[in-house]
């Protein structure tokens, strides 16, 4: 059963930071869409949003805004804000897309990154491996964003950039949906890891085609296990 959104444990509250209010509210709904504290298909009401995070309602209306461009959240007739519900059909789309446009980054990154931008990547790799080991979804989330960041800076594009930054944000919540599952596959984890391994190994090499190649295997093995836990049930 969906939560009210004054009913859960996720603390919402915000403080003032250096970071912009707006921005800060809009990490927090997020974070509390991708792990489910606000489920598919719940109502936003305004009211209890303002209560529980302690805002203004102009900056809940523009965070609610943002999540709806992100695909997190959707306006129904005569309801309102909802959270949106995931499909796997919305994922094969996400995914295939996803694939595309990070095999041109990779492609991108082997003709334009300097070699410390190589050797930044190969120690984000590490720290992805770590927090696999560490088994924490949220850590492994926070590891393989760093990576792509580097991936995605080294290839020297911001249109690129900007257009993967908006395909990350709404591809987070099956990121983490993968990752948190209690049917996800054991064999996950290692296969992930393998696949920025042969990445990265490519992009050292200057193997381009490669690179491609390791790019577009490991985001369709992301998309089947992700379309498989959605039809075998979203947990609550």
């Amino acid at each position: 059963m969906a939560q009210a959104p004054g009913s859960s444990a996720t603390p919402l509250a915000v403080r003032a930071l250096a970071a912009p209010l707006r921005q800060q509210v809009v990490e927090r709904l997020r974070a509390a869409v991708i792990a489910g504290d606000l489920a598919p298909g719940q109502r936003l009401t305004e009211r209890e949003l303002i209560d529980r995070v302690g805002v203004s309602r102009t900056v809940i209306r523009e965070a609610l805004r943002q999540l709806e461009s992100e695909g997190l959240v959707e306006t129904v007739p005569n309801k309102g804000p909802v959270v949106r519900a995931l499909s796997s059909a919305e994922a094969a789309d996400l995914y295939r897309i996803r694939a595309a446009l990070e095999a041109l980054a990779a492609r991108l990154f082997i003709e334009r990154a300097p070699a410390a931008a190589k050797d930044y990547l190969a120690t984000a790799l590490a720290a992805v491996e770590a927090a696999y080991r560490d088994g924490a979804a949220d850590g492994i989330l926070a590891a393989k964003n760093r990576f792509y960041a580097a991936l995605f800076d080294g290839a020297g594009s911001e249109v690129l950039s900007s257009m993967l930054g908006g395909l990350h944000a709404r591809i987070w919540r099956w990121r983490a949906l993968g990752l948190s599952h209690p049917q996800r596959s054991s064999a996950r984890s290692n296969q992930a890891i393998a696949g920025l391994r042969e990445l990265v190994e490519a992009i050292r090499r200057g193997d381009a085609q490669h690179a491609e190649r390791a790019i577009r295997d490991d985001t369709a093995a992301a998309a089947l296990e992700v379309m498989r836990l959605v039809e075998n049930g979203q947990p609550r």
